[in-house]
């Protein structure tokens, strides 16, 4: 007789990731993670080669090496650093040290899957605040918290609309919840924004100590494979999460490549621009085809499709899954006419639009 698990545990849903493969074509354009199209640093490329002598010998649990690189990158202090095995640990990581069950935690109506995940493994109640324009509403969230959320997740820029909320709507946002509620501010793609009006959430979390933000290595400096992440908070927040942390979270290539790949500006720069130019060309060419694309801030877009027999968003993904090009599906978010799409390389952009293009003229 197999043994139960906890209540709720086999009501998840396990998070998917993008697919990676095209049945019957040997190497297809994987266009569906949200991957750096530059690859990553050669200098975090070099670190985590040189780590291979050492791979017998545990690395340091505190990654002081990592957290000291980052706090000089951003101008921060080391002490108020955690890093964990990607920013998704980190999320699970305050969900395990703040959530109880029963406890309600609020997000965006398309924000992040993993939050919902976080909040169903400890039996918390899982609310979703209704958006205007695929853009987060500050005063909805408000509405939906009330006086008893513990947790309000906000992805800024969020995955996978792209948009996000000016600094000032942020910190409405905080100053209108308890200060018994946590806000998580997950910012995975700050890197890519420079608009004025955009805050990470860093200097909040500086002033408050009901604030704290997540940020990854996976996206800007491509090291999604080594899984990477930190977030910075004031020191009681960081030493709750030493203490529901493992010893040995972050590996030693991880930890390496990381610091190599914080102090490289060059490759960041580099990054930042390609993406500047290519998100705005596939925004333009799949507009031209008739089809609404959100505004992004991030390094993919949000493209929807209508309801026409043919030209739906399944239709449109069979299609591009045949010619080799792969998207994601968003229907799991509660957009199922939308398909989100990573900028790639030049080559990549261009056939994707070509392809969007046949699919739209057939």
């Amino acid at each position: 007789m197999a043994i139960d698990p906890r209540a709720g545990i086999l009501d998840i849903r396990p998070y998917k990731p993008g697919s990676s493969e095209a049945p019957g074509i040997a190497e297809p354009i994987k266009l569906s993670s949200n991957e750096n199209a530059l690859g990553c640093s050669d200098k975090a490329a070099e670190a985590m080669k040189a780590t291979a002598p050492r791979l017998h010998l545990y690395p340091d649990g505190g990654a002081t090496k990592l957290r000291e690189a980052i706090a000089k990158a951003e101008g921060l202090e080391a002490e108020n650093i955690v890093c964990g095995t990607g920013s998704d640990e980190l999320l699970q990581l305050l969900g395990r040290a703040y959530l109880n069950p029963g406890d309600k935690v609020v997000q965006s109506q398309y924000g992040f899957l993993v939050y919902r995940l976080v909040a169903m493994q400890c039996g918390a109640e899982f609310v979703s605040a209704p958006e205007r324009d695929y853009r987060s509403d500050v005063d909805a969230i408000l509405e939906a918290a009330g006086d008893d959320t513990k947790i309000v997740f906000l992805a800024n820029p969020n995955n996978p609309t792209g948009t996000y909320i000016p600094a000032d709507e942020v910190r409405r946002l905080r100053d209108g919840l308890p200060t018994s509620t946590l806000l998580v501010l997950d910012a995975a793609y700050a890197e890519f924004v420079h608009n004025p009006d955009y805050e990470a959430g860093i200097e909040l979390a500086r002033e408050r100590d009901d604030v704290v933000v997540t940020r990854t290595f996976s996206k800007i400096h491509g090291l999604a494979a080594l899984r990477l992440g930190w977030a910075y908070a004031q020191k009681p927040i960081i030493d709750v999460l030493h203490r529901v942390r493992g010893p040995f979270n972050v590996n030693m290539a991880a930890i390496e490549a990381g610091t190599a790949a914080i102090q490289d500006r060059d490759f960041m720069q580099r990054s930042v621009a390609h993406n500047d130019e290519w998100v705005a060309y596939l925004r333009q060419q799949i507009g031209g085809l008739g089809l609404e694309v959100t505004p992004s801030v991030c390094n993919f877009v949000l493209i929807h499709f209508p309801d026409t027999p043919g030209k739906t968003a399944a239709d449109a993904d069979a299609y591009l899954t045949s010619k080799g090009l792969i998207i994601r599906g968003v229907e799991p978010y509660g957009l199922p006419n939308a398909l989100r799409a990573t900028v790639g390389t030049e080559s990549q952009n261009r056939q994707l639009v070509e392809a969007l293009a046949d699919f739209m003229r057939a």
